[in-house]
C-alpha cells in the first residue's frame, strides 16, 4: 500500500464552496441540489452537503444515493431503466424520467413499496441527451399525462440538461423554452408542476450573472462545487476554491534518459500514435500512478517546474529536468479537473483521505 496514489478531500474548502453557491442560488430564489456522483458519494462530501444548506442530495447510482447517510430528499440523476423502478423508488424521493415505460415500472414499483415518489420529466432542448425533445409537444403532453395517471406518482416538475453531451450552453432562448413548455403543461393538465430544473453546473454563471431566467428555480450542481470551475467555460468562480481535491503520488524512478525513444516506433498500449519532441537528455521520472487509477490528461502538476510527459497503466513519466531536488520516496501532487477527480474516486487503487 505503500505506493498508493492518495487522493486528498479537503473538506472545509469544499464545504466552503458548496455554502457559498448554494447562498447565491437561496438569495435568488432557485433551489439547489448537490450532486454526489464525481466523488462516488464518500461520506466526507454527504457530510458537506449534509452541512450546506442544499435542498437535495443528487447522485446517479442508486447505490450511491442508498448508502449516503443524509435526511435531504433524495434526487435519482440518471434516467431509470424499466427493471430498475424498484432500486429507484428505494433509493430516492424524485428521479429525472423520459420514458413512458420505465414511468409506468415506477408507478408498480411505488405502488408495491407503498411509497409515493416524484417525478421531473426531462426534456431535450437540443443537447441531444435524455429528455422528450422539445419540438414533440405532443409527446411531452402524453408522457406528463402518464406520470400525472398515476396514483403513486407526482409530476413534479420539468428538467433540462445542457453540455454534457453536445456542449449547448444554457442561454435565456433555450431555458425560456423549457419555462413556456412548462406553463403549457400547468394550464393542459390544471397541475402546479413546481419544479422548473434549469440544468447542471453550467446554468451556475447566469446565476452569479443575475440573468438567469425567472422561472427557473432549481439547479443540479456538481463540478462547480467540487471542481470551484464554470463547466464548459472554465471558469475559476469567485470566492469558490479550486483545490478542494489534490492527488498525490510517490516517485518510484528517477534517471538521466534520452528524450526521443530508440528503435522502430509502433503504437503504445492503448493503441495511439505519439509525437516525440527530441529535447536531448532529460532528468525523466516516474511517478506510482497511471491510467488505471485516473484519467492522467485531466492532472496538472502543482509545481509549475514539473512537466507530465506521459502514461501507462501503472506509470506516469514526468519530467524533473528543472527539479533537481526530487527523489525517489518523494511526493509529487497534481491538481484535478473533473474528469481526473470522476476516475480517481471511482478507482480502487487509488486512497481516499480527508483533511479536517
Amino acid at each position: 500500500m505503500g505506493h498508493n496514489p492518495k487522493l486528498i478531500i479537503h473538506k472545509q474548502k469544499l464545504l466552503h464552496n458548496m455554502r457559498t453557491l448554494v447562498n447565491a442560488a437561496h438569495r435568488q430564489g432557485v433551489q439547489i441540489a448537490l450532486v454526489s456522483k464525481v466523488v462516488c458519494a464518500h461520506p466526507a462530501a454527504i457530510e458537506c452537503i449534509n452541512q450546506s444548506g442544499a435542498d437535495m442530495l443528487a447522485d446517479s447510482r442508486a447505490e450511491n444515493l442508498l448508502h449516503a447517510d443524509s435526511t435531504l430528499p433524495k434526487l435519482m440523476l440518471r434516467i431509470g431503466m424499466p427493471e430498475s423502478a424498484e432500486e429507484i423508488i428505494r433509493a430516492s424521493d424524485i428521479s429525472l424520467e423520459s420514458e413512458i415505460d420505465t414511468i409506468l415500472a415506477l408507478e408498480a414499483a411505488a405502488d408495491k413499496l407503498n411509497r409515493m415518489h416524484r417525478v421531473i420529466l426531462m426534456i431535450d432542448l437540443g443537447d441531444l441527451r435524455e429528455g422528450v425533445f422539445f419540438r414533440d409537444w405532443e409527446m411531452i403532453l402524453k408522457t406528463a399525462e402518464t406520470v400525472a395517471s398515476c396514483p403513486h406518482l407526482e409530476l413534479y416538475g420539468t428538467g433540462t440538461n445542457l453540455t454534457c453531451y453536445g456542449s449547448v450552453l444554457p442561454d435565456r432562448e433555450n431555458l425560456g423554452t423549457l419555462i413556456s413548455l412548462t406553463e403549457r403543461l400547468r394550464k393542459a393538465l390544471s397541475l402546479p408542476i413546481p419544479v422548473i430544473s434549469g440544468g447542471n453546473s453550467t446554468s451556475l454563471q447566469l446565476l452569479l450573472d443575475g440573468t438567469l431566467p425567472k422561472g427557473i428555480n432549481h439547479l443540479r450542481l456538481g463540478e462547480s462545487v467540487m471542481c470551484g470551475m464554470i463547466p464548459g467555460t472554465y471558469t475559476p468562480i469567485e470566492g469558490c476554491y479550486q483545490d478542494a481535491f489534490r492527488l498525490d503520488a510517490t516517485v518510484v524512478e528517477c534517471k538521466t534518459k534520452p528524450s526521443y525513444p530508440i528503435g522502430t516506433l509502433s503504437r503504445n498500449a492503448f493503441g495511439e500514435t505519439v509525437e516525440y519532441v527530441d529535447k536531448g537528455m532529460m532528468r525523466r521520472a516516474i511517478a506510482a500512478i497511471g491510467r488505471q487509477d485516473v484519467r492522467t490528461d485531466g492532472l496538472t502538476p502543482l509545481d509549475p517546474r514539473i512537466e507530465i510527459i506521459g502514461a501507462s497503466s501503472d506509470h506516469l513519466l514526468l519530467d524533473f529536468t528543472a527539479t533537481p531536488e526530487y527523489k525517489v520516496g518523494d511526493t509529487v501532487s497534481f491538481g484535478l479537473d473533473y474528469g481526473a477527480l470522476l476516475s480517481a474516486s471511482t478507482s480502487a487503487y487509488v486512497c481516499k483521505e480527508v483533511l479536517g
